[in-house]
C-alpha cells in the first residue's frame, strides 16, 4: 500500500511552467548564446535515442508527459510528416519571448521517425504566431536507408 501512495504522490507532483520557461527560454540560450538551435536540435535526437518509441501514438504521449504540448499529425506524404504543435505553454512561451526555438521537439521528432522508418530523417520547425502554433516538417529520404 506505502508504494502505491508514493508512485500516486509521485504521478501528482508537476513542475510550474515558470520554472521550465526559466531552464528552457533564459538559461540555456545565455549559456549556448548563438548555437543554442543546434543544441537543443542535437538533444532531442539524443533524449529519443534515450526513449525510443515504437508508434506515432507513444510519441503524442510522450509530447504531453514531457509537458511539450499537444502533438498531431497534420499530413503524411511518402517522404515527409507534419506535425502541428500546440497547447497552453506552446501558447504562452510564444506570448512572453519573442526569439524562442522549438528544435529540441523538431530533434526528437526526426530521430523517432529515423528510428521507426529505418531511414535518415532531419526536421524543421516554424513558428505560427498568430495560430499559436508550431508546425514541424519531417523529411526523409527513401532510398537513405541507415540499415545500409
Amino acid at each position: 500500500m506505502e508504494i502505491q501512495n508514493e508512485k500516486a504522490e509521485q504521478e501528482q507532483q508537476t513542475v510550474p511552467v515558470f520554472a521550465y520557461e526559466l531552464l528552457r527560454d533564459i538559461f540555456m540560450p545565455e549559456v549556448l548564446g548563438k548555437h543554442t538551435p543546434d543544441v537543443l536540435y542535437w538533444g532531442g535526437k539524443t533524449i529519443a535515442r534515450k526513449f525510443p518509441l515504437m508508434s506515432q501514438e507513444e510519441i503524442i504521449s510522450f509530447f504531453q508527459e514531457a509537458a511539450w504540448g499537444d502533438l498531431s499529425l497534420i499530413e503524411q506524404k511518402r517522404n515527409e510528416a507534419t506535425f502541428e504543435l500546440s497547447g497552453e505553454l506552446v501558447s504562452r512561451r510564444l506570448e512572453i519571448k519573442s526569439d524562442i526555438s522549438f528544435k529540441l521537439e523538431a530533434g526528437f521528432l526526426a530521430e523517432q521517425l529515423q528510428n521507426q522508418k529505418k531511414v535518415l530523417a532531419e526536421a524543421t520547425d516554424e513558428l505560427h504566431k498568430r495560430s499559436k502554433t508550431i508546425k514541424i516538417l519531417v523529411r526523409w529520404d527513401q532510398k537513405e536507408s541507415i540499415l545500409e
